[in-house]
């Protein structure tokens, strides 16, 4: 019963990652698409509260390396 019980809760918790990082990848978008850039990675950041860490890649220009640009945003 023990293990069952903590199985349950075990992917009660999954459940509500995948629904965050589900939640990271619209937030990646939307802040790719203000910043004029393309999304690279959206992950989810529990340590300070449920946060998105959003990578975006802004195109260069005169033959430069694109800029990489990383910025933390609420999950909600």
């Amino acid at each position: 019963m023990k293990k069952f019980l903590f199985f349950l809760i075990l992917t009660c918790f999954a459940g509500a990652t995948g629904a965050y990082a589900a939640d990271c990848t619209e937030v990646g978008k939307r802040v790719a698409t203000e910043q004029g850039g393309t999304l690279a990675r959206a992950t989810l950041d529990t340590q300070n509260g449920n946060t998105c860490v959003v990578i975006v890649l802004i195109p260069a220009r005169d033959g430069e390396k694109p800029r990489r640009v990383e910025v933390a945003v609420p999950a909600n």
